[in-house]
């Protein structure tokens, strides 16, 4: 995840492929390890909160490694947020953005398509398998939980020395294998909301037996608390570095 490269370093195409296939990448093996461990007739049921926090980290791993070199696998609106607003450069942020959005939803469906036996035998409501949800529905706590997670993750790639190459993608998946294990528990940790916002447009779309509602009253939580967190992390650092 080469975060020395500010925004504007990559054309407009190659910013498309590579945020659209990365953001893909890390719904299909985060949204998967999800899918894995909730529906029953999958071997990794009931695995547990470790198996998704590492499931996560290892998702970032390696879709930032696949579309690195092509688009600094940002992966995520609030990275973009935070990098734009170190570089001062905010002329590609909607193609990242909206690129992000498009890879998240495609992810999305490829889980889906992945445990599509598993979800037609399905009983039981999967929001949870495509995006998060809070154990205590409190909006303030909540955005600030979200905030919180999100500056975490922002200042650690804000902070990475370019001269760490693929290590720094390492410390990156570290991070957010830190932040589930330590941050997530309150609110399911988006820390990115087009991992959270595309995959609940895609649950309210496909044709899932007994998926429940998409909780579009609490959709905008995950989506507002990294955005604040990622702006705040990119004024953090120009204020302290």
């Amino acid at each position: 995840m080469d975060k020395g490269v500010f925004v504007s370093a990559f054309s407009n195409g190659d910013v498309f492929v590579g945020e659209t296939l990365g953001t893909a990448a890390l719904i299909l093996l985060g949204g998967g390890v999800c899918a894995a461990v909730t529906l029953k007739k999958s071997k990794a049921v009931n695995a547990g909160w470790l198996a998704i926090t590492f499931g996560w980290g290892f998702a970032v791993l390696i879709a930032a490694y696949m579309t690195g070199a092509k688009s600094g696998a940002h992966l995520n609106p609030a990275v973009t947020l935070a990098l734009a607003v170190k570089s001062g450069d905010w002329s590609q942020v909607p193609l990242y953005i909206g690129s992000q959005l498009l890879g998240a939803m495609i992810g999305a469906v490829l889980v889906w398509l992945t445990y599509l036996g598993q979800f037609q035998a399905n009983k039981e409501p999967t929001l949870g398998i495509f995006s998060t949800g809070p154990e205590i529905r409190n909006p303030v706590q909540n955005v600030i939980t979200e905030v919180i997670g999100t500056f975490v993750l922002c200042m650690a790639i804000l902070t990475l020395s370019p001269q760490l190459g693929a290590g720094g993608t390492t410390i990156v998946a570290l991070t957010v294998v830190g932040i589930g294990l330590s941050l997530g528990g309150p609110t399911g940790y988006a820390i990115n909301p087009a991992r959270d916002l595309g995959p609940r447009i895609v649950h309210a779309l496909l044709p899932i037996p007994n998926k429940g509602g998409s909780d579009w009253s609490y959709a905008w939580v995950p989506v507002v608390g990294p955005v604040i967190g990622g702006l705040v992390a990119g004024g953090v650092y120009n204020a302290l570095f």
